[in-house]
């Protein structure tokens, strides 16, 4: 495969974990000849992940595809307003409009819609109920790990939950969606509404919100998918 055929993969993580989750996604797209980088994001401020993203785009030769997963997709959806990001593929995410934020878009679940597992904040903080956490944010995990990623849950901060986007760029950048029809975090229905008001390539899969960890393989080859139809060389 010639490098120049491709474009560079960046991977934004969401709430509650960090960049190690990509990692079977990670060494798959590199086994199959992709440049791939990870943001580590703070998840504290959501301008703060916008501002580091940014400097990962920055840093890639050439175009890129960039990836968010949950949280991840309100900060792509910001971050990818850069001139070298020719498409966004959100993975069980967010891809708010101008003016919304995470916050704006979960504060009035409708009827019947699972509720995370989200304690009260602690000092402009968020986390999750640990005993809750698998089945919610992981059902199809490995117990093992599942409980490994609640114990190691990352603060979500309320300035990351509540930074709205200034400029939606899946406006002007082609996308793709991965819904998660067993998410239990984002309701799937809010993820197709989402994936729909974005003119969004879509798939759906019987998964949890943590597919990127329980099926790499299917998130691999999803954001493949994506780079094939990107196009590559505007930039």
């Amino acid at each position: 495969m010639d490098a120049s055929d491709i474009p560079n993969v960046v991977l934004v993580h969401g709430a509650f974990v960090d960049g190690s989750g990509w990692e079977g996604v990670y060494k798959i797209l590199r086994r199959d000849g992709y440049n791939v980088s990870i943001v580590q994001n703070s998840t504290a401020s959501f301008d703060d992940d916008v501002a580091a993203t940014k400097l990962v785009i920055a840093q890639q030769d050439g175009a890129v595809l960039l990836v968010g997963h949950s949280y991840g997709g309100a900060v792509i959806t910001e971050a990818g307003n850069e001139p070298s990001v020719v498409g966004l593929v959100y993975i069980a995410a967010f891809a708010p409009s101008e003016g919304e934020s995470v916050g704006t878009m979960t504060k009035d679940p409708p009827p019947g819609a699972p509720v995370p597992p989200i304690l009260p904040p602690v000092d402009g903080f968020l986390f999750l109920d640990k005993t809750k956490f698998q089945a919610s944010f992981a059902a199809d995990v490995d117990p093992d790990k599942a409980a490994f990623m609640a114990a190691s849950q990352v603060p979500w901060g309320t300035d990351a939950v509540e930074g709205k986007n200034k400029t939606a760029a899946w406006r002007s950048t082609p996308s793709w969606f991965l819904v998660t029809a067993e998410d239990r975090m984002i309701p799937p229905d809010a993820q197709r509404m989402m994936a729909k008001r974005a003119g969004a390539s879509v798939v759906e899969e019987q998964a949890s919100h943590s597919i990127f960890v329980s099926k790499p393989d299917v998130v691999a080859a999803f954001i493949e998918k994506a780079a094939s139809g990107v196009p590559i060389g505007t930039t």
